[in-house]
């Protein structure tokens, strides 16, 4: 095992909360109404997917056009980043920060490969930024997740090859994502949604160095 690559949202941190809100303003503006049930869709999928999931549902989605549906993405953005300025690292998810510098000492590289274009400026807020070896830009990416490309990229960017990876996620497309490219899967949360990885762990305070490396020598060559 020479790298873990992770996801932000769920994992690292979790802005669920700060993208329902800037989601749910948005819907409104168009007379949609989405609830906390509906956001579970939008988890672990692009920006412009989590769009289409609202206009869908609002059976508005013939509406707007390509452009006008990226200047409401955007739109959704900026609510977003306002409020993702308070972040510090305090919102760091339980035993994450203790993983990482495990990793980090032991030389085993770390990516982030997430769906989010705000990683990067998460990651600072959060005062981890330094620790990451790779993050994936995925303004680059032809399909979001579960297409395997984000991980397949950061196993690249790390110059490792998928084998030697494992990929880490809190929501079944993520998880997809990941068996997609081959890498051994830990998820977290509920076992029976998340069934489809390798291992699953009910919270982050459990995903230890030893762990992940267990899981590894387990399922390595396997998916």
């Amino acid at each position: 095992m020479k790298a873990v690559i992770f996801d932000l949202d769920g994992i690292i941190t979790d802005t669920a909360g700060y993208h329902f809100l800037a989601w749910k303003a948005l819907a409104e503006e168009l007379d949609i109404n989405i609830d906390n049930e509906f956001n579970e869709q939008l988890k672990g999928i692009s920006r412009i997917e989590s769009l289409e999931r609202i206009l869908r549902k609002g059976k508005v989605e013939n509406k707007f056009s390509l452009a006008e549906k990226e200047e409401l993405a955007v739109k959704k953005n900026e609510e977003y980043k306002k409020m993702i300025e308070q972040m510090s690292s305090a919102d760091i998810l339980p035993g994450i920060e203790r993983l990482l510098y495990q990793l980090n000492k032991a030389n085993i590289l770390i990516g982030l490969a997430s769906a989010s274009q705000n990683g990067p400026v998460i990651l600072k807020k959060l005062g981890l930024h330094t620790l990451f070896d790779t993050i994936v830009d995925p303004a680059t990416l032809s399909a979001g997740k579960p297409n395997p490309e984000i991980f397949e990229k950061a196993a690249e960017q790390l110059n490792c090859l998928v084998s030697e990876c494992v990929g880490i996620e809190d929501a079944a497309a993520g998880v997809e994502s990941i068996n997609r490219a081959n890498m051994v899967s830990i998820a977290v949360g509920d076992k029976k949604v998340l069934s489809a990885a390798d291992k699953t762990v009910d919270s982050t305070e459990e995903l230890t160095m030893e762990r992940i490396k267990k899981a590894w020598t387990e399922f390595s060559g396997t998916n």
